[in-house]
């Protein structure tokens, strides 16, 4: 059984049977933690809607806790943001295309149409996926150019994800972008086989994801709407 709490925005803890995987944590209660089970805490990139320096106080000597950063974090910075020098040494900052290999799980990092990275992370036979911001943003207002090159950007960086299982996408689909942030989880959704399908960085307008629904009903029966903070699922 694996059971996965939305914080909020675009956190979410997975509770896995030998791991804890913490994904993006900017706000929200934390359930409690499991005492004595390994938790992963992944940190896409530094925006404030999806890093909380807080998360390093987890290092708290009561369970092995590992860090996985997106590449816009840099070293030398860890400490200033938060973590103490034997927390710094436990973060791992992964650049595009790169691995992670830890006792309880596999992690590849993928390239972010703004900043930072995307997550694919491996354990206990389940392959999670949160997107971070790896999203197509087209944006109406900007230029054509600029559309089509995010267009070209975000095909290219979701290509290693083609055809994958994926038990588990943390998607943003996003309502400030209107219709156009279908675009995004649609091609997702297309892209590889993905099982499960949880929105996310929808700024607390979940009704967003059943206008996405009703324009593509195919992918109804993959996707977990999101309600309100604090929501659980059992998967």
């Amino acid at each position: 059984m694996t059971t996965v709490t939305f914080l909020a925005h675009s956190g979410f803890l997975a509770e896995l049977p030998s791991v804890t995987l913490l994904f993006d944590w900017w706000k929200g209660t934390l359930p409690a933690l499991r005492p004595g089970v390994p938790l992963y805490v992944f940190a896409s990139h530094r925006h404030q809607d999806h890093f909380n320096p807080g998360i390093f106080a987890l290092d708290d000597g009561t369970r092995d806790v590992r860090f996985l950063l997106g590449r816009d974090f840099k070293p030398r910075d860890l400490e200033r943001r938060g973590a103490a020098p034997g927390t710094a040494e436990k973060c791992r900052i992964l650049k595009s295309g790169e691995t992670c290999s830890l006792p309880r799980a596999e992690t590849e990092a993928l390239p972010s149409t703004d900043e930072g990275a995307a997550f694919l992370a491996t354990a206990d036979g389940l392959t999670l996926f949160h997107a971070g911001d790896l999203n197509w943003w087209h944006w109406e207002g900007e230029d054509r150019a600029w559309n089509r090159n995010m267009e070209v950007n975000f095909k290219r960086y979701t290509e290693p994800l083609r055809g994958r299982k994926i038990d588990l996408a943390m998607l943003p689909l996003d309502p400030r972008l209107g219709e156009d942030g279908f675009r995004g989880p649609r091609y997702f959704l297309e892209t590889a086989d993905i099982r499960r399908f949880l929105p996310m960085h929808q700024w607390g307008d979940f009704g967003f994801t059943e206008q996405f629904l009703i324009r593509y009903p195919e992918f109804r029966d993959r996707t977990l709407p999101v309600t309100a903070e604090g929501q659980v699922f059992q998967l």
